[in-house]
């Protein structure tokens, strides 16, 4: 029953579909997985297990009567504590909002749940999800199941753990700055943050929120690239409102296999050093696929000065989540704008920048991307996809001391800005393109390590094709030792 358990959730649908199991005795195998391993790993923070068992006994009861059943018919399945879930509790691991209980369903929520999933509970976050790790005041911290003793990523960081130990069948949580991404990287398993806008995040907001904001979007995590499409087909296409006169087609991808894909490849550049660990797993990875008869060119690049545009990133980042801080977290941002200057390229000066800018400075910002976003529109006409990585370093010990912006991280055996790595989250997520992350392997230093895979904007099933690509080929998902 452990082999069981990770399984991917297209496959615990289909053993479900064939009646090879039950969805109850599946959801009772994640229970008893969740009682013997999360007190280690606090990556799951709230359940419902009784409601479970009752929409999982109306899942085993429809199967036996026949017919169509939905594409994860009976999947267990738990969601980041950011969606509202009916009954459940949406804090965002801020104790001001410790008592909000959603009444409503999110959109990801309802469509998953149309997909067949049985949603039985939520994974920890970091506070107001603006962390690569996941501790908060509520919920408390949660590990990585590769090392008990490391961030298993944020601000999905409870997603990705729950997968990787085997205690869910299929998880989805959202991604400004790498927070589908990182995690999938420093649990091991696969992660896709959609492009900008196919998948409605309403309902996956703080209280009293609908405009979605810039930059931010939600998307799925998984044991497999299966599951990653599956589920990016539950989730995407236009909300209630735009649904009367909108319709999303994404494009497939523009061969079957490996042989004449067209393959870009970025593992180093200036805004971010990469550690030779991680960057060495990648490395041996393109080399493999460049003996599959695919298109690789480790040069090839947009017209892009990738500094510019992760400053633009960085700024449109700030802009993007300056709501949140309160009035004197604004005034001590306006203040040290004042005493640092508009020359200044610290990330703290930028951050102070981006959450204390003019209306007109952000429509400057807004524009210069548009120009990045027509760069890489170009430089996808000839390339299938990017293949880079998802942050400086397989998964890095806890530090939760200060502010993020005061941390750092090692990197070949020097002490690096944590922030410095956002510029692997951002080059491609402030210009609205998908990305998808699938295990590259295991590192030298026994952490698994990710490979980004950036395609063009709504090019997503290419993204996803070609992790299903490396799935195939050279292996995918991999169950930490001991779980």
């Amino acid at each position: 029953m452990t082999e069981t358990a990770f399984k991917s959730a297209t496959e615990l649908a289909a053993m479900i579909r064939k009646r090879e199991i039950g969805a109850e005795e599946l959801l009772d195998l994640y229970f008893a997985r969740i009682d013997e391993h999360n007190p280690a790993l606090n990556a799951i923070i709230w359940e419902d297990r009784e409601g479970a068992r009752e929409t999982a006994r109306a899942a085993d009861s429809r199967t036996a009567q026949g017919g169509d059943l939905p594409p994860l018919h009976g999947v267990p399945m738990t969601i980041k504590e950011s969606y509202d879930l009916a009954g459940s509790p949406t804090t965002w691991g801020d104790p001001e909002f410790r008592d909000n209980i959603a009444d409503t369903d999110s959109v990801s929520v309802a469509r998953m749940k149309a997909a067949g999933v049985n949603l039985f509970g939520k994974t920890n976050v970091p506070l107001m999800l603006a962390d690569w790790q996941s501790y908060n005041d509520i919920y408390g911290v949660t590990n990585n199941p590769w090392d008990l003793g490391r961030t298993p990523g944020g601000s999905s960081g409870g997603s990705g753990a729950a997968l990787a130990a085997g205690m869910t069948g299929i998880e989805a949580g959202s991604d400004i700055g790498a927070s589908i991404r990182n995690p999938a990287h420093y649990c091991g398993v696969f992660g896709h943050k959609p492009s900008w806008g196919i998948c409605p995040p309403r309902g996956q907001a703080l209280p009293g929120v609908l405009a979605q904001s810039d930059i931010s979007v939600v998307g799925p995590l998984a044991r497999s690239a299966d599951d990653l499409e599956a589920a990016l087909d539950a989730m995407a296409g236009p909300d209630d409102m735009a649904a009367a006169g909108y319709r999303l087609d994404l494009p497939g991808p523009r061969v079957p296999g490996f042989e004449g894909l067209r393959v870009a490849v970025m593992l180093e550049a200036e805004p971010s050093e990469v550690d030779t660990v991680y960057g060495d797993l990648l490395q041996e990875l393109v080399d493999r696929i460049g003996a599959t008869g695919a298109i690789v060119s480790d040069t090839a690049r947009p017209e892009i000065d990738m500094n510019e545009l992760h400053e633009n990133y960085t700024l449109l980042l700030r802009a993007a989540t300056s709501g949140r801080q309160s009035e004197a977290v604004l005034r001590e941002h306006e203040d040290a704008v004042e005493r640092l200057g508009t020359d200044d390229p610290s990330y703290y000066a930028r951050m102070a920048r981006g959450n204390t800018m003019r209306h007109r400075e952000w429509l400057a910002l807004r524009e210069k991307r548009e120009h990045f976003r027509w760069a890489w529109h170009r430089f996808f006409r000839d390339w299938d996809v990017l293949l880079c990585p998802v942050a400086a370093s397989t998964a890095f010990p806890h530090d939760h001391e200060g502010e993020r912006y005061q941390r750092t991280v090692r990197v070949n055996n020097r002490e690096v800005p944590t922030t410095d790595q956002l510029f692997w989250a951002g080059f491609n997520g402030v210009c609205y393109l998908p990305g998808a992350v699938a295990p590259a392997g295991i590192a030298r230093d026994g952490l698994p390590g990710g490979v980004q895979i950036v395609g063009p904007y709504l090019g997503d099933r290419a993204c996803i094709h070609t992790a299903r690509l490396i799935e195939r080929h050279f292996g995918g998902f991999q169950p930490p030792p001991g779980y």
